[in-house]
């Protein structure tokens, strides 16, 4: 089984319907100080007990090998390796390249390219459409699952559904990792979504939301509102148990605020009260 928690933490995921989950970071939450020091960054992934982050995008100065050999040297793995859209329409094999050179299972993709004047409409929609069903079989023929990480303008509405139900119905060649964030900044609720597609979330981005903080759908929200899960209005403990349930395996945290080295830890102690106390094996039972 596979594990990305301290021993405190390690029995807080063992979740009775699947086989593992997996509780890693995506990198961006550290970038500041990936810009800054990355070797110490990436060693502040592994002091927080964790063993899996999400990234390869941006190696901050670092060569790929050097990036790789790092994570290596930490005991850090790398599931889900980061792309865009414009790769994945251009130069799909160079998506494989990368994801098979760290090993990943996934490749995720963050933006669908739209005219912010206009905002995110029917055609923006088809062409990420387009692209996953032609770049995602070969990534599939290569062991690799290509993602699309919802940003919360997919839920302007459209027909009798939303512009995200469209591309649920019609991406043959992909599937979809849940930011419960952006979910519910795009005025959509993250548990009802996760009810409404099982099946279509390979992962998730656990990351809370301020009290008060207004919806928008443009994509686009003020980082300071990422608060310590557990603490907003996203429904953590709810979207745990029924990620649990459907049997997600891949989890990661993601916080974008300039808070990031105290509320990280801060999260993970709200995670590990998720488990009912009589499940939890002696050593985490007392933390």
């Amino acid at each position: 089984m596979k594990r990305l928690l301290s021993i405190s933490l390690a029995t807080v995921f063992a979740a009775p319907v699947a086989d593992a989950e997996t509780l890693g970071l995506q990198l961006y939450s550290l970038r500041n100080q990936l810009e800054a020091d990355a070797p110490a960054a990436l060693a502040q992934v592994a002091e927080w007990g964790l063993t899996s982050v999400e990234g390869g995008g941006n190696l901050y100065g670092m060569t790929a090998d050097g990036f790789r050999d790092e994570l290596n040297r930490l005991g850090l793995s790398l599931p889900s390796v980061d792309t865009n859209f414009e790769e994945l329409r251009d130069n799909p094999m160079a998506v494989v390249y990368k994801a098979r050179f760290y090993g990943a299972e996934f490749a995720t993709f963050y933006w669908i390219p739209h005219d912010g004047n206009r905002g995110f409409g029917e055609a923006d929609a088809r062409a990420a459409i387009e692209v996953m069903n032609a770049a995602g079989p070969l990534l599939s023929d290569h062991g690799i699952t290509l993602q699309y990480h919802v940003h919360g303008y997919e839920f302007i509405r459209f027909g009798e559904g939303t512009l995200f139900d469209l591309m649920a119905a019609e991406v043959t060649g992909g599937q979809f990792q849940m930011d419960v964030y952006w979910v519910r900044q795009g005025g959509a609720d993250p548990l009802e979504l996760l009810q409404a597609y099982p099946g279509r979330w390979t992962s998730l981005h656990l990351k809370d939301r301020a009290h008060g903080t207004p919806d928008t759908t443009t994509g686009h929200s003020d980082v300071e509102t990422n608060v310590v899960l557990g603490q907003g209005d996203v429904g953590i403990a709810g979207v745990v148990a029924e990620a649990r349930r459907q049997g997600i395996e891949y989890w990661f945290i993601e916080d974008e605020s300039s808070r990031v080295l105290e509320q990280v830890p801060a999260s993970l102690r709200y995670l590990d009260t998720l488990l009912p106390i009589d499940q939890r094996s002696p050593d985490s039972a007392g933390q």
